[in-house]
């Protein structure tokens, strides 16, 4: 009987460290498990940050490139246009018409309210006292004659319309086919697909020769 006892201790306890043993092994899979999953959860979130900041990076020099290209078009002499001293340009509220040397008007006196320039397009002629105020607040004026195709007062109808600072009326009296004119500042062309329509809207919608930046163009 003793003899038979002391085998059963022996083997409970010899289960015992079994069991000890098998736990403790389990918990060193689980404690090598954690450390493994943490660190792939750190390869991907470093990975995800590093992609964050390359895209944040990516995106602001992508922005300082447009703004860059933009500010390079602005500075940049743009064939054909004919300028004039901005400050020589007298800009007093008139209520009576103005005889203006230039046809269409780049600036000078005007009437005290401006023709709406919302990207607006007139199917008639403006007055030009109101067109020139228009000009004042930083718009772009597009005005064309008979000479013009459909397809010309399509294309340029469209990007006005587009375009806020800007407005396009008919203007049978004007020498050239089509005139782009700003404060102090125009363009004589012959055709709408002509890249300096373009050109002349980036450089001079709320351009530097703007006389009253922040001006509305609305009349609403």
């Amino acid at each position: 009987m003793g003899s038979a006892s002391k085998q059963t201790n022996k083997t409970g306890r010899e289960g015992q460290a079994d069991r000890r043993a098998r736990i403790a092994e389990l918990r060193a899979e689980e404690a090598r498990r954690d450390r493994r999953n943490k660190f792939v959860a750190f390869g991907i979130a470093g990975v995800l940050v590093a992609g964050m900041v390359g895209g944040g990076i990516y995106l602001a020099l992508d922005a300082k490139s447009k703004r860059d290209a933009k500010t390079a078009a602005a500075k940049a002499p743009i064939p054909g246009v004919q300028t004039y001293p901005f400050d020589k340009l007298t800009r007093n509220h008139v209520q009576t018409k103005v005889s203006y040397p230039q046809t269409p008007p780049v600036g000078g006196d005007h009437n005290p309210v401006w023709a709406n320039c919302m990207g607006t397009v007139y199917d008639k002629p403006l007055e030009n006292e109101n067109a020139v105020h228009s000009l004042e607040h930083g718009a772009v004026w597009v005005t064309y004659n008979a000479k013009a195709s459909a397809a010309d007062i399509k294309t340029l109808s469209d990007r006005v319309k587009v375009t806020q600072y800007s407005l396009m009326s008919p203007y049978p009296d004007e020498k050239g086919t089509i005139t782009l004119t700003a404060w102090g500042t125009q363009l004589v062309l012959d055709s709408a697909n002509d890249p300096r329509v373009a050109q002349f809207f980036t450089k001079y919608v709320q351009g530097p020769q703007t006389q009253e930046p922040g001006a509305t163009c609305s009349t609403q």
